[in-house]
């Protein structure tokens, strides 16, 4: 029996959905507990791209039953081309997908909200509706998949909040009012189609784990974006650290028995906010363009940089991270001189603790640390023993500084491509 949470400890984009669709193998049931469709996990399996937003990469293997917790927000569209898509490629989800009836929905306001703030604020959002609904959600004025269960209630909540931000629209923005008799139909609609779906979670995976299954607790985005413990204002608008794994599906503290974090063997970041190790030099472009690093959800460009240990180890501390996967080892193939993180310099003097504001960040000078590269692939590497000698050394020196050991390496983007130690 156990509950692993697997937490992205960087600013999100780590492979996550690799690695969950690896230790899935191992899972009776994996459940994703925050975020929504902003959210993008890529999977290579032969030469077939999987690219899901919502529904738990663990879908992939028969047998494991997938769950979407309360503390998710769903876009009933989005949700839908993804299960239509997983069928396309003959993958059954009947009996495997188990939806909370207390998760928010993502209302069509709640983008047009997104997508007319972030022209203002430049937060860096991907337009998707996630920052509204969870106001919504804290404000007590969201509606809940549980909602679509009593129509008269539900076309009554539809109606008055349409027409409340018809009103916004139309005084701060002069934007064009939404339909509310399109919506109403829509979401009528969707209560039919996810019906089948919809059930008490929180109950499910308590008896799960009581009964002694294996449960894989999934987050979205990455701890440095955390509501309360990432680069605020620049951060998603709930908790992807292992505590809002209980928070987002309703199980206890006492039931997690380890914490995964996932871990790119350089960083990256999407969208506005401090970055340290931004690289803004052909090194820079160079790891944008062997790690390809383009978002899954909107196919922005990634900003890139050198590893950086300073945050990995306050990430690992928040998080209680235990053992870590270290992803996209390979892109680093080829590089003479590899360079890390190791502390920050703040107007000529050491910083002792991450800084909990953007402006000191935004102002503090890496200190930087260089380790030997190595001139090979990696791709004929099966065991830790295989990798070049100045491989091993690089992993070894990033468990040192954290305190947290790796335990799985990934030297390429399909599901086999990983080192297990």
């Amino acid at each position: 029996m156990s509950v692993r949470v697997i937490v992205g400890a960087q600013w999100g984009d780590e492979g996550k959905g690799k690695v969950v669709d690896l230790l899935a193998q191992q899972s009776d049931i994996v459940a994703r507990y925050q975020g929504g469709a902003n959210a993008g996990h890529t999977l290579v399996v032969g030469n077939r791209k999987y690219v899901l937003h919502l529904i738990p990469s663990g879908i992939l293997h028969d047998g494991v039953v997938c769950v979407i917790g309360n503390g998710v927000v769903i876009d009933p569209a989005a949700l839908m081309e993804e299960i239509a898509l997983l069928e396309s490629f003959g993958i059954s989800i009947e009996g495997r997908l188990k939806i909370s009836h207390k998760a928010h929905l993502i209302m069509p306001y709640h983008k047009l909200i997104d997508t007319l703030q972030e022209s203002d604020q430049k937060i860096g959002t991907t337009g998707r509706g996630i920052g509204p609904a969870y106001i919504d959600k804290y404000n007590r004025t969201g509606i809940r998949i549980v909602d679509l269960l009593d129509r008269v209630q539900l076309e009554e909540k539809l109606r008055s909040g349409i027409a409340q931000k018809n009103e916004w629209f139309r005084k701060v923005y002069d934007a064009p009012e939404l339909d509310v008799e399109k919506t109403v139909a829509e979401y009528l609609e969707f209560d039919q189609k996810i019906d089948p779906y919809v059930t008490d979670t929180a109950e499910y995976l308590n008896d799960a784990w009581r009964s002694g299954k294996t449960l894989l607790l999934e987050g979205a985005q990455g701890a440095l974006l955390d509501i309360d413990h990432g680069t605020y204002p620049f951060v998603t608008s709930s908790s992807p650290t292992s505590g809002g794994a209980c928070t987002g599906l309703g199980l206890p503290p006492t039931a997690i028995t380890g914490v995964v974090g996932i871990v790119k063997a350089y960083c990256t970041r999407v969208g506005n906010g401090p970055f340290p190790t931004e690289l803004l030099d052909e090194v820079g472009e160079r790891l944008r363009k062997e790690g390809d690093e383009f978002g899954a959800t909107t196919g922005r460009p990634r900003r890139c940089g050198w590893l950086d240990l300073f945050a990995l180890k306050y990430s690992v501390m928040i998080n209680g991270i235990d053992e870590i996967v270290l992803t996209k080892l390979d892109v680093l193939n080829g590089f003479d001189e590899l360079k890390v993180c190791t502390g920050y310099m703040l107007d000529g003097r050491p910083v002792k603790h991450f800084p909990s504001d953007c402006t000191s960040l935004d102002r503090v000078e890496p200190i930087y640390e260089s380790h030997r590269g190595w001139g090979e692939s990696l791709e004929k590497c099966s065991r830790y023993e295989d990798l070049p000698a100045a491989t091993r050394s690089y992993v070894e020196a990033i468990e040192r500084f954290v305190g947290a050991r790796v335990s799985y390496i990934g030297i390429g983007p399909g599901r086999e491509e990983v080192i297990v130690r």
